[in-house]
């Protein structure tokens, strides 16, 4: 693969606003909406395979472990490199044709299946799982930057989460799916219909792959991304300048989204088996409550994205990670329809979790906001680790105790957002404040506009003009030679 690449082309252009924008974000929010489609359907064929294949809960969490951890855990490194060496467009390509291809490979898999080797066949899901998963993994490294760089630093965790709001989308409209096709009639009992449902996700792979092959798509430069984060530091020299691994909030952004991850799979992993057994519900039905259960998810992050034009990221996060808590706990405890309602809740407050954990992990990374997009996404492994341990608890005592498991991942999460918030300025609301230039620096600033960052910092803009991002680079560039 090395050298099959042309340079990535360099973003010389103003951030892309309005309708220049458009089309490039359309694209990267396709792309949000396959992986959401096909984590939607994972959980569905978490619970269909334990009755087709019989296999046990625990052993159903494979698919999990595929996905999350040999997936995201062990290509989103590579998946790093290749977009720090090539560029957004040509990592997402390889994602995409990645992703297709483990689809496709759902047919053979399925088809050849029996009841004489339902334990190979089950092996052979696990696998294609862990080849879309690569596939998404390279998706998610580059379209969370990509999305977030693309655009006005000062909107970023806005952009992202609305991008992220139609992986919600996508994750509703899979289980709704899967409860007719996997359910209902014959299907309840084989993997007919698991072959045509994967056929279409390949197919609905390849034609977003060739409208990113046919589209020119702006890149974003190591050396701007590096000055951009030192204009957003306000003093040149700090943060973006030490070692990768001495990136200690990156650091601690990874190990949050570690365990939110892990929260988030297993709070949907039983979901249905929850349901069943604390409810007295039909899979069927169950399946459907899922689904509704991502709509919830996905209309609380459209109402995230309006509550981000307020309210500061790190505290939004502080009140949604203490209900989740609660509600968790909750559900361990309380029997029938009310433990379901408290396990629906959940799936609201849990909406806004991984975008603000990502745009918080990422900030100012400067040169090194691609290989920690690579980190961050790496954090999607927690999703492998944490099922397993549900799941046994599960199989031993009952799935109502075993969302005991998530409550602790949202402790977690509750402690990395509580620290930053108290370390970047205790911001509960944005502020925006007008700034008169100093007398004797007309000529290299005008009057600015002060606006707060998606962090809760601040980014200073000329109102007469929107600055390129090679335009930053300059005037960090000025900076650093005026002292």
């Amino acid at each position: 693969m090395a050298g099959g690449f042309a340079k990535p082309i360099q973003h010389t252009g103003t951030y892309l606003e309005g309708r220049a924008l458009i089309w490039p974000l359309s694209l990267i929010i396709s792309l949000f909406f396959l992986w959401g489609f096909s984590y939607g359907l994972l959980d569905v064929l978490n619970s269909h395979f334990q009755g087709v294949l019989g296999i046990t809960k625990l052993e159903s969490t494979g698919l999990q472990v595929a996905y999350f951890g040999g997936g995201y855990f062990v290509f989103s490194p590579i998946a790093a490199e290749v977009m720090r060496r090539f560029g957004y467009k040509k990592a997402i390509i390889m994602g995409l044709t990645l992703y297709s291809l483990g689809a496709i490979m759902f047919w053979p898999t399925a088809h050849f299946s029996s009841a004489t080797n339902k334990k190979a066949a089950f092996g052979g899901f696990v696998a294609c799982t862990f080849v879309i998963a690569c596939g998404l993994a390279t998706l998610e490294t580059a379209a969370n930057s990509y999305a977030t760089v693309i655009g006005n630093p000062a909107t970023a965790a806005r952009r992202l989460q609305f991008c992220q709001s139609w992986n919600g989308v996508a994750s509703f409209i899979g289980p709704l799916i899967a409860s007719h096709a996997f359910f209902n009639g014959e299907n309840a009992n084989n993997l007919t219909n698991v072959q045509y449902v994967y056929l279409a996700v390949a197919c609905a792979g390849t034609a977003v792959n060739i409208l990113f092959i046919t589209t020119r798509m702006p890149e974003v430069s190591e050396e701007a991304l590096a000055a951009l984060a030192k204009s957003q530091e306000g003093e040149a020299g700090t943060g973006s300048d030490r070692p990768f691994w001495k990136q200690y909030n990156m650091i601690g952004g990874f190990i949050a989204q570690f365990a939110y991850v892990g929260a988030q799979v297993t709070v949907a992993t039983f979901f249905i088996n929850y349901c069943n057994e604390n409810g007295g519900i039909t899979k069927s039905k169950a399946s459907l409550l899922l689904s509704m259960s991502l709509l919830i998810f996905t209309i609380a992050r459209f109402i995230g994205t309006a509550l981000l034009t307020w309210i500061q990221p790190d505290f939004m996060m502080m009140v949604y990670a203490s209900c989740c808590i609660l509600l968790s706990i909750l559900a361990s405890f309380v029997r029938g329809h009310a433990g379901i309602g408290c396990v629906m809740v959940i799936f609201f407050f849990m909406s806004v979790m991984y975008p603000i954990l990502f745009v918080i992990g990422t900030e100012k990374l400067g040169r090194h906001t691609r290989r920690g997009s690579g980190l961050l996404v790496m954090g999607v492994a927690g999703g492998a680790v944490f099922p397993p341990v549900q799941g046994a608890i599960a199989d031993s005592g009952s799935t109502r105790i075993s969302y005991l498991v998530p409550a602790f991942g949202f402790v977690v999460v509750l402690t990395y957002v509580t620290l930053h918030w108290l370390r970047t300025g205790r911001h509960i609301l944005k502020e925006k404040v007008i700034v008169p230039a100093a007398v004797g620096d007309e000529a290299y600033m005008p009057d600015t506009t002060v606006v707060p960052s998606s962090l809760g910092g601040v980014v200073v803009q000329p109102l007469s003009k929107t600055r390129t991002i090679e335009e930053v680079a300059d005037e960090v560039k000025i900076n650093d030679e005026k002292f």
